[in-house]
């Protein structure tokens, strides 16, 4: 029996894993209001069960209550079972325009956003706007609310890193291409944290910043066309998996519930003004590498071939990233716990079962 009632994207094991590792932190979380941005896209969504958890458990005496933003554009239909109840509103905009309440706000979370490859090159105006006039008017909410905005940026403002800078630390300062293929998402994301150094230093709003590194989990879109759903749908389907290049790139991954509680710890104990590398530095693992992870998950063999990058897939693919998390540890006390190999036992238990065939 389900711990509480939730959308299908979310497993109470993950919920009950990330509220039981978040228990000192749960005191600061009764009687706000959260105004969350993206809140129908994979991380908002857990973010949302985790609250409705909390209230349901630990807060049922004073309840966080939740504003939820999304325009849908990239939600995909597990995004629709985003509702508004006794604690929550949602409420369909586009953060690209100014977003006006007459309620008290604590904290913002901005993690509006279109995070895939594939998705942000079909849009890729849209997903600048989203990451330079979206968090402008975030900071403007946060400046006239007294509100703490937690900025959801990304590894990829870090480019292609060289290997004398891996694992990366939030110092470095980036390879990034102004005109590249992946500019709109990298480049925005930048501009976007330029804005949060602004508003800190100028108009003393308090600011933090998220570099979220390669976050899986169940509730990933099928249609994602990020690595690990786009195995994972190929296995569903009967299909070779595709490695782009020369499949040597490497990266690490940080399951959700991982990933889920340094975000909080952020929000929550980060220093105003600061930026945390959030992701798990171990293992840093090939493409060719993570299939013989997944074989070993699935307890057989993966067909497997190499191939160029297709039209849709953006050029410039960093060859490695890896996170240092030394930040992190010391100020925030955050330590990933899921190993590679239970995180993947995790999603493709739950991918193999709701992909469609």
């Amino acid at each position: 029996m389900a711990l509480v009632q939730q959308p299908t994207y979310a497993l109470d094991l993950d919920i009950r894993e990330i509220c039981q590792r978040s228990e000192d932190l749960v005191c600061d979380l009764a009687g706000r209001h959260i105004v969350l941005t993206g809140g129908c896209g994979f991380l908002g969504r857990y973010f949302v069960a985790v609250i409705e958890w909390l209230n349901r458990t630990r807060l049922a005496e004073a309840p966080c209550r939740l504003t939820v933003i999304d325009n849908y554009i990239s939600a995909g239909n597990f995004g629709k079972e985003i509702v508004s109840s006794a604690h929550r509103r949602v409420v369909n905009h586009d953060v690209i325009e100014p977003f006006v309440t007459d309620e008290p706000v604590d904290f913002i979370v901005h993690a509006a956003g279109i995070a895939s490859p594939a998705y942000y090159r079909k849009n890729p105006l849209q997903t600048l706007q989203v990451a330079v006039w979206g968090t402008k008017n975030m900071l403007r909410l946060g400046e006239e609310t007294g509100a703490k905005l937690v900025f959801m940026s990304s590894s990829e403002i870090y480019g292609n890193p060289d290997p004398s800078h891996i694992p990366t630390s939030e110092d470095y300062r980036g390879s990034v291409s102004c005109q590249g293929p992946r500019a709109c998402y990298d480049e925005s994301k930048r501009l976007g944290e330029t804005l949060c150094h602004l508003f800190f230093n100028t108009h003393g709003v308090d600011t933090r910043i998220i570099r979220p590194f390669n976050v899986y989990g169940p509730g990933m879109q099928q249609h994602d066309y990020r690595v690990l759903p786009n195995f994972a749908d190929k296995i569903r389907r009967g299909e070779a998996l595709n490695l782009y290049g020369t499949g040597d790139q490497t990266r690490t991954f940080c399951y959700i519930t991982d990933a889920i509680v340094g975000f909080l710890l952020v929000m929550l104990r980060g220093r105003p003004g600061d930026t945390y590398n959030i992701g798990n530095p171990r293992p840093e693992v090939s493409m060719l590498e993570l299939i013989q992870h997944i074989e070993r998950v699935l307890h057989r063999p993966v067909d497997h071939e190499v191939c160029v990058y297709p039209d849709s897939y953006p050029g410039d693919e960093p060859q490695r990233r890896c996170p240092d998390i030394t930040r992190a540890r010391t100020h925030l006390g955050f330590e990933p716990l899921i190993a590679l190999d239970e995180g993947l036992t995790r999603f493709f238990d739950w991918a193999l079962q709701h992909y469609q065939a």
